[in-house]
């Protein structure tokens, strides 16, 4: 049996069901749940935490999330497809992080001409 979204295969008792398609965990996860880098509660809580524990910057980051950061900061601005090509994960995985980073107030989305490039905040 195969993921009806990402085409990876499913033991029979791995699967999830939803509207008559089966998904693994991951996939299921983000239908069900997409991440929202725009939610001003998540911003609160975040820079919240992050000021209380005195972290700025990529203190308190994943390595995934300091590698990202890190090559927005190089870069100045990068397309979210350029970034998947550096950092090899999956389109759903680099939208959790944006959204974690937006949160944290590390990086943002602007538009230029027909592009959306990520930059720092």
């Amino acid at each position: 049996m195969q993921c009806d979204r990402c085409g990876g295969i499913l033991r029979e008792n791995e699967t999830y069901d939803y509207h008559g398609k089966q998904f693994c965990e991951d996939c299921y996860m983000y239908i069900t749940n997409p991440p929202k880098a725009c939610d001003p509660m998540a911003v609160a809580s975040a820079t919240s935490i992050r000021k209380e524990l005195g972290q700025s910057g990529a203190a308190g980051l994943t390595e995934l999330q300091k590698q990202i950061y890190s090559l927005i900061e190089q870069r100045g601005k990068i397309t979210k497809e350029e970034l998947l090509k550096i950092v090899n994960v999956k389109p759903e995985e680099l939208e959790a992080q944006f959204a974690i980073l937006r949160h944290c107030e590390l990086i943002r989305a602007f538009k230029e001409g027909s592009k959306v490039y990520l930059t720092q905040w």
